[in-house]
């Protein structure tokens, strides 16, 4: 068992595939979504993300974190929300919790990240990661902005290969699945779980909208290293 190294927030937490990570590499989770997330594995709050935030930095109970992470919804400025949007002439009308997270990130003094999907989402790409770099069968790529910490962004080995599915009616193969939509040849819920390497969720929506817990595993372990390295 992994020595308790820390405590982390997981805010916008869904089903605890980015806390899940972080408890790889030795950190306690506690998670808060505005959904009710009964297969979160760790000690949860439901309640709105920003108010719950708020809440711990008026009380002083933010102290009891060594890092905050957030993955604030950011539909609007998804690269493909923005793309489908697009294409059929629609508005966007998706929230973007961006700004109002990082105002308060910075107010708590704790160390965080923020992640975000490939896009349009106004954050620093401190950090970028893909499945490509953990040996895994989705690509996944997501970008991460790094509060009060730094850490050096990995190298992004060439894909080996196309996601599997439809796409601008053109049917490939590929060595990776696609984790979302449904249909056009998109990963059954088995093939995510596996592709993920997430295997307490079964649920669809949950895992079309999960990270791979390698990355926080991997953004947990830098972490706790540069951490180290200050107080050398």
């Amino acid at each position: 068992m992994n020595t308790i190294a820390g405590r982390v927030l997981d805010l916008y937490s869904c089903a605890g595939a980015a806390g899940w990570g972080y408890h790889l590499a030795g950190l306690a989770v506690d998670g808060c979504d505005i959904a009710d997330r009964p297969r979160y594995p760790f000690d949860y709050h439901r309640g709105d993300a920003l108010e719950y935030l708020a809440h711990l930095i008026a009380t002083g109970e933010i102290n009891r974190y060594t890092l905050v992470h957030a993955s604030p919804p950011c539909q609007a400025k998804n690269t493909l929300t923005v793309g489908t949007n697009a294409s059929q002439g629609w508005g966007g009308t998706h929230e973007d919790l961006v700004a109002p997270t990082r105002e308060l990130l910075d107010a708590s003094g704790l160390p965080y990240v923020i992640e975000q999907p490939n896009g349009r989402a106004e954050i620093r790409k401190d950090v970028s990661l893909c499945g490509e770099m953990f040996g895994l069968g989705v690509l996944r790529h997501r970008n991460f902005e790094l509060g009060r910490w730094a850490t050096a962004s990995p190298a992004h080995p060439k894909h080996r290969g196309y996601v599997r599915g439809h796409r601008h009616g053109v049917r490939r193969e590929g060595p990776y699945v696609a984790a979302y939509g449904n249909g056009g040849g998109k990963a059954t819920v088995p093939e995510m779980q596996i592709a993920m390497g997430i295997g307490w969720t079964d649920v669809r929506k949950e895992l079309t909208e999960a990270i791979p817990p390698a990355y926080t595993r991997w953004l947990g372990n830098a972490f706790l290293t540069a951490r180290q390295e200050v107080f050398v």
